[in-house]
């Protein structure tokens, strides 16, 4: 058997890349990160944490691994919309007009994330 310990990200600047997703998740940046280091880190409640890595290449492909996400408050349509004014790029939209279905994201340098509804608008209890 096996934890996870951390969800690693690779990336051109970790310190900006790790402030977006910050600002995104509301999870504070390390103590000791600096702008120029060359790991910076997203501390969580608990395991696994969010470690963004500096690394020489830039992205090319597809992400084998991506982050799902909710929102904590409101909708998905509208962390979608906050999440564009926050700098995300739309990717691919999975939307069903009956409500289902989820969205596919690019943070500031590409990466692929997915925005799909919370528990409340999988139960019915938000329109």
């Amino acid at each position: 058997m096996i934890e996870i310990h951390a969800v690693t990200v690779d990336a051109a600047d970790p310190y900006e890349l790790a402030s977006w997703w910050s600002k995104v998740t509301g999870l504070p940046l390390g103590d000791d990160d600096q702008p120029g280091d060359d790991e910076v880190m997203l501390r969580t409640k608990q395991d696994p944490f969010l470690l963004f890595i500096r690394v020489p290449e830039g992205k090319t492909v597809k992400n084998r691994v991506h982050l799902d996400v909710n929102a904590v408050e409101g909708s998905r349509d509208q962390e979608v919309e906050r999440l564009l004014e926050l700098g995300a790029t739309l990717f691919e939209d999975h939307r069903n007009p009956d409500g289902t279905g989820w969205v596919t994201m690019h943070d500031p340098e590409g990466n692929e994330f997915c925005v799909c509804r919370n528990q409340a608008e999988r139960d019915g209890l938000l329109g």
